[in-house]
């Protein structure tokens, strides 16, 4: 397999890491990346129906408690208000996307007409699929008057959208209330607006079953960011004795990213937003996002629509547990068919989760090791990766990882595939296969010398933002670095065996990129991650 890498333009190839690498010794520079197509915050165009046929069943609407039902503002300009239309739409969306290990407990999702965001913000909803959700949170800023004073709740009966009503988690929505006397129940604040109503269709799709508790924030400052998250995190902290227990809930802001700049000024500023959430850290997102607002990109009204509602799930989903923030997808408007690259405005799907380690027993590991080795043998016996199938849930979870060849010691080939999109038998399967015969550094095994070979497997966790680099652990932690169309990656074993200390690492790791040696001090973008390294 030749090595490939990820699909996205080139200054945001960094947020999104699907791809076929090597990671041991030896340099390289690797290809350019392709543009994706995908879909501005305006209304969805009569032209952009999907075509595809796909199920069309609607899902059943829960039990509404009693209260005003919210009527749909934006349905036939914004989205179809044709609920078959719609649930074809949706679930086409859903069904071009390959979930990544991780469940949610908070999600960034975009707000546009569907023929522009739609599909990014598929990438976030894919992933509560079959998630035993309970309510989704959603969060969103006011987008116009009246604005909420500064919080507010939708408090009873529902959402209506063209699938139906969606219900309020009314206890849930009450406990806010009375948290705390800024966040009040407001329903003239609600009337019109678009950036919750327009992620429900989604949401009806991938957790029919779910309630909401849609709350709208009319300012961003500090004070209103804080008062939001602490009394989320009270009211869903609570122990099982107490009421609103039970539930498992999802934290979704909705937000826009970019408003209004040129295409590649887009790129830039989306993408130092999206590192800066990457990091975990909201007082790095204030600072990022501040900067870029004084840094003169033309044309440039806001970096995030929704910046208070982004600190506010990150903060929360922070105190419930996440540990890990991955960048799903990115797109702007200028990559719509529809879109003008003079004035865009950019879309991200992040998720904030907590990562478990796999945990492999030997006979797994065993078997993980004999399957990539057969896989290997019959590929070069027939030119095909043959199929498996297995209900064991450690093999099957989606996961990163890498294979190494060796030949008397000596490295004999090691691709890895980073982004954890495959099950876990299938992408050692597939780095396998690509080890033997794809690594450019070597030519293709033989049949004859695979006996001569011994296998060795690493698993991958999630990628982290680096962004201090006395933290970088030798042994412990593997690294990823980009500058501009550049990238390599070495595994954290490499050091060991080379013997370098952390300044040998990085020197080392910009020479893999095809980088001068101290690339990594000169605006170079660091990641790191660990394995669980296992071989014959």
């Amino acid at each position: 397999m030749k090595v490939v890498t990820c699909d996205r333009k080139p200054l945001l190839m960094v947020l999104v890491l699907v791809v076929f690498l090597p990671a041991c010794a030896g340099a390289g520079v690797l290809p350019a990346a392709t543009p994706t197509s995908a879909p501005t915050e305006m209304a969805l165009p009569s032209s952009t129906t999907p075509a595809a046929t796909v199920s069309s069943t609607l899902p059943r609407s829960a039990t509404v408690p009693p209260g005003r039902v919210r009527e749909a503002a934006v349905a036939g300009s914004w989205y179809s208000d044709d609920p078959d239309e719609l649930a074809q739409m949706m679930d086409q969306m859903l069904a071009a996307v390959e979930p990544v290990d991780g469940a949610p407990v908070g999600l960034l999702v975009p707000h546009a007409g569907y023929a522009y965001s739609g599909p990014v913000a598929a990438h976030g909803f894919k992933q509560l699929e079959g998630g035993g959700y309970d309510v989704a949170v959603i969060i969103a800023a006011d987008h116009q008057s009246p604005l909420s004073t500064p919080i507010s709740v939708w408090a009873e009966g529902g959402f209506e959208t063209p699938l139906g009503i969606v219900p309020v988690d009314v206890e849930l929505a009450q406990m806010l209330v009375e948290a705390d006397p800024r966040i009040t129940f407001d329903p003239d604040a609600h009337e019109g607006e678009h950036p919750i109503e327009i992620e429900l269709p989604f949401l009806q799709r991938v957790c029919p079953d779910c309630s909401i508790v849609p709350v709208l924030m009319g300012a961003a400052d500090d004070e209103t960011v804080d008062v939001l998250a602490e009394a989320l995190l009270k009211a869903l902290e609570r122990g099982p004795e107490e009421a609103g227990s039970g539930r498992r809930a999802v934290v979704i802001a909705s937000s826009d990213l970019s408003h209004y700049p040129a295409y590649d000024d887009a790129l830039v500023a989306d993408g130092a937003t999206l590192g800066a959430i990457e990091t975990g850290d909201p007082t790095r997102v204030r600072q990022t996002i501040s900067a870029l607002m004084k840094a003169g990109f033309s044309n440039l009204a806001t970096c995030a629509c929704g910046e208070g509602p982004i600190l506010v799930t990150m903060r929360v989903a922070q105190g419930l547990g996440a540990d890990t923030v991955t960048v799903l997808r990115y797109a702007n408007s200028g990559d719509s068919p529809n879109g003008d690259k003079n004035q865009v405005v950019g879309y991200g799907a992040v998720m904030w989760w907590h990562y478990d380690a796999p945990a492999p027993t030997e006979a797994q590991r065993e078997e993980l090791l004999a399957l990539a080795r057969t896989s290997i043998a019959e590929y070069l016996e027939t030119g095909d990766i043959p199929e498996y199938e297995t209900n064991d849930p450690v093999l099957s979870r989606r996961a990163g990882a890498f294979v190494t060849l060796k030949q008397q010691g000596e490295l004999r080939g090691c691709i890895g595939h980073t982004q954890g999109n495959l099950p876990l038998y299938q992408a050692v399967q597939q780095t396998a296969v690509s080890a033997a015969t794809g690594d450019p550094r070597f030519p293709p095994l033989a049949p004859e010398d695979l006996d001569h070979v011994t296998v060795e497997i690493s698993i991958l966790s999630p990628f982290h933002r680096v962004t201090d680099v006395g933290q970088i652990e030798v042994g412990a932690h593997g690294l990823m670095i980009f500058k501009g169309q550049n990238r390599g990656l070495l595994l954290p074993q490499v050091p060991v065996e080379q013997g370098w200390d952390r300044d040998g690492y990085l020197e080392n790791l910009c020479l893999k990129a095809g980088l001068p040696g101290g690339c990594w001090q000169e605006g170079a973008t660091l990641y790191a991650f660990t394995a669980l390294v296992f071989g014959e």
